[in-house]
């Protein structure tokens, strides 16, 4: 929890701008908030996150990654998938009705997609039953706010396929180039940012689940 971070009533107000997809995150991060009667510093005590990063989230300022995300829907009863406009196709995906669950993707296929602020995901995984890893193409756009490090429950894996991309945990910048992966415990502070001028891709694999 960050210290510094100002009141709910000393944070400027102001909708989100919804024709961005952090605008529509945000907003409906608010929407859900106000629904469950909660302030901000309710929000923040349930999620663990600041007070001053939920206010830029919700006003569109700052977007939010989806581990983060992850904290706050719980915190409001609610699916990650509810945030967001996910864009569909198709699916050419096999879910297995057989004890031993599996889902087979094809490369062609496209995937159910979700954009928060620099940051677009493609799943590449169906929701099989009782499979615990949310693997992930991440596309990191340069630029944006660079947010605090943050802790969550699970275990998290990152491979950089193209681009660079520099990854704090505990403290501690990694600068991950093409070939290079991070895995850890996701309990440890981390965050993530591209600081070039080229987009990021990355493959992700975390748990639990976020959809």
């Amino acid at each position: 929890m960050d210290s510094q971070a100002p009141s709910e009533q000393a944070t400027p107000g102001g909708a989100a701008d919804e024709s961005t997809p952090a605008g529509v995150v945000g907003a409906r991060i608010r929407r859900y908030r106000k629904e469950r009667g909660l302030t901000l510093r309710g929000l923040a005590s349930r999620s663990g996150l600041s007070i001053g990063f939920l206010s830029q989230v919700e006003r569109g300022i700052s977007s939010i990654g989806l581990t983060a995300l992850g904290s706050v829907a719980k915190a409001l009863d609610r699916s990650v998938a509810d945030f967001f406009d996910a864009g569909t196709a198709a699916s050419d995906s096999t879910v297995s009705s057989l004890p031993h669950h599996f889902t087979l993707t094809r490369a062609e296929t496209a995937a159910t997609q979700y954009v928060s602020g620099q940051q677009t995901y493609r799943m590449l995984s169906d929701r099989g039953p009782d499979l615990v890893l949310e693997p992930m193409l991440v596309h990191i756009a340069p630029g944006g706010r660079r947010e605090n490090a943050y802790g969550h429950r699970g275990e998290e894996f990152a491979y950089v396929i193209s681009g660079e991309l520099l990854y704090e945990v505990e403290g501690v910048e990694h600068r991950l180039l093409p070939g290079d992966s991070v895995h850890l415990r996701s309990s440890a502070p981390h965050q993530m940012y591209n600081d070039t001028d080229s987009v990021t891709t990355v493959v992700s694999v975390v748990t639990p689940r976020l959809f």
